[in-house]
């Protein structure tokens, strides 16, 4: 297990690139499944999370040729369908979240598909529900051994469109089900479907490919099933929660910090969040700009001067993955933050290790912290604490940075799993952050 030794209270200065996003990609790599034709795919992350899913296609047997610094092909022209049902494909595709996407393009084109209980973060119940039974809904038959928590479907005769109805606006549900109705039968409409840019992203290359996918960015999405898709080149965006990551570390350290190509036109509420909390950030073309916030941060409240609540929604509304940040930024506010997070019970079980570094936090429930903010007045101070999951650890490496003293968090393999050689760029604008 690694370590990060942090010495915070140190201010920093330069320019950040985000690195490309993991939620895009682990959909977009999942659809090379779905062609045998070679599949071009640039700006691909360098983490551990991807690395496990871009091990688990060469496994598949799908050839893949690293052609630059995060670009790669993909060819799925001799799939071994056989591997799912191995011991080893068990233990690899269950280390891994975003291995459910696989089953969507492995139905479509080979009539099977085979899952373990996906791993990832324990931030609380993520149900798989959605996938399931927007493939039953396709015609295909479902299987689960409770045993070994494996899950099967299954359509020897293919797939037929369907109209459907989605539960919950599920990302990786939407996404499954949109690859394997491309190759469906007939029409399919997904209503109350996920429209975050990594979901039209991914209908934009499968058509790209020569699917027939319209509604993109709306929550209704019409399918018109084809026979077959070919190869296609992809660019991945930039990393939305990375780059909120960047806006509430230039905050909390009260740095002077340029987020490059950060894609503004696919932030959506983003920005505007975080000037809520009282931060100048300003648009340079396609960059973000922060300068060095001397004098704090003051959160504005509602228009009858109530608290300000930052609560999560699908998309446009404001994603999950930044309460963390939003929730450690609030800490040194002046004003105070009700933090809202409606979709994991667990998210925000690590606000124990902020209290423990002296922010000033009320946990109301499993939904809802208060959080107090010291403006500055009283720094946080170092500790040693552990990192339950990528975005808690992103938070309170963030914690760490603006706190004094030297802090050390373990479990860094948590924050490795989303973020890109992190200690290496947090000190080229001047961290001082060591792993050992």
């Amino acid at each position: 297990m690694g370590i990060f030794k942090i010495e915070g209270g140190i201010r920093l200065k330069g320019e950040i690139t985000p690195q490309g996003a993991k939620n895009e990609a682990l959909q977009i790599l999942c659809a090379v499944l779905l062609t045998p034709e070679k599949v071009t795919i640039n700006n691909i992350p360098d983490i551990i999370d991807i690395n496990k899913l871009i091990t688990l296609l060469g496994n598949l047997g799908v050839k893949i040729e690293k052609i630059g610094s995060g670009s790669y092909t993909f060819q799925a022209d001799e799939v071994n369908v056989g591997y799912l049902e191995t011991e080893a494909f068990k233990k690899e595709g269950g280390s891994l979240r975003g291995s459910i996407m696989i089953v969507g393009p492995l139905l479509a084109r080979f009539g099977k598909g085979y899952i373990p209980k996906p791993g990832g973060d324990k931030i609380g119940r993520r149900r798989l529900d959605t996938h399931f039974e927007g493939f039953i809904n396709l015609g295909a038959k479902f299987r689960y051994n409770r045993e070994d928590h494996f899950y099967g479907v299954e359509a020897p005769d293919g797939l037929v469109g369907s109209d459907m109805l989605l539960d919950e606006a599920s990302v990786t549900g939407t996404a499954n089900i949109v690859m394997a109705a491309v190759l469906a039968k007939g029409k399919t409409t997904v209503y109350n479907a996920a429209c975050e840019p990594y979901l039209q992203q991914l209908c934009k290359m499968l058509n790209s490919m020569g699917a027939n996918i319209t509604g993109v960015g709306s929550n209704l999405l019409t399918i018109e099933g084809v026979e077959k898709l070919g190869g296609c080149e992809h660019r991945i965006l930039p990393d939305m929660i990375e780059i909120g990551s960047w806006i509430g570390l230039a905050a909390m350290t009260r740095s002077e910090i340029t987020i490059k190509n950060v894609s503004w036109d696919n932030l959506g509420v983003i920005p505007n969040t975080f000037r809520k909390l009282g931060i100048t950030l300003e648009r340079r073309g396609d960059d973000i700009y922060i300068p060095e916030h001397k004098n704090g941060y003051e959160v504005k409240t509602d228009i009858d001067g109530s608290i300000l609540t930052v609560a999560d929604a699908p998309w446009p509304g404001f994603t999950p993955d930044l309460l963390s940040i939003v929730l450690v930024v609030a800490t040194q506010a002046k004003g105070d933050v009700l933090i809202h997070q409606k979709m994991f019970e667990s998210r925000l079980f690590f606000t124990d290790k902020l209290i423990d570094m002296g922010a000033k936090i009320m946990l109301c429930d499993p939904h809802r912290a208060v959080v107090i903010g010291h403006d500055f007045k009283s720094q946080l101070k170092a500790t040693t604490m552990s990192s339950p999951d990528i975005r808690a650890g992103i938070s309170l490496l963030i914690a760490a940075l603006s706190g004094k003293g030297t802090s050390i968090i373990q479990n860094i393999e948590q924050i490795d799993r989303g973020y890109e050689r992190i200690d290496e760029r947090l000190r080229a604008i001047g961290a001082k952050i060591v792993r050992e």
